[in-house]
C-alpha cells in the first residue's frame, strides 16, 4: 500500500498550508473530532455485534394462527357457465 515519505508529507503540509492559512488549527481540531467521533462509533457497532454473536437467541414467541373456517369463506359469486347458444335449423 502507498505509505508517503517525508518529502511528501512536507509537500502536503505546504498545500494545506496555503489553503487553509490561519484556519489550519481549526481545521486539524475539527479533523481530530471526527476521528474520534468515527472510532467511537465503530467502536460501539462492534460491541453490538459481538454481543448479538455470543448471547443467546431470544426465545420464539408462539405464531397465532387463523382459523381455518375463515381462511375457507368465498370471496366471490358462484361461477355459472353461460348457456351454450341455440342452433335454429
Amino acid at each position: 500500500m502507498f505509505s508517503p515519505g517525508w518529502t511528501e508529507m512536507i509537500i502536503i503540509g505546504f498545500i494545506a498550508l496555503l489553503l487553509f492559512g490561519k484556519r489550519l488549527p481549526e481545521v486539524a481540531r475539527s479533523l481530530g473530532q471526527g476521528f474520534v467521533e468515527f472510532k467511537r462509533g465503530m467502536t460501539s457497532i462492534e460491541t453490538d455485534m459481538r454481543k448479538a454473536a455470543y448471547s443467546e437467541p431470544a426465545p420464539a414467541k408462539p405464531v397465532e394462527t387463523k382459523r381455518v373456517e375463515e381462511d375457507l369463506r368465498p370471496t366471490a359469486d358462484k361461477f355459472e357457465a353461460p348457456e351454450p347458444p341455440r342452433q335454429d335449423d
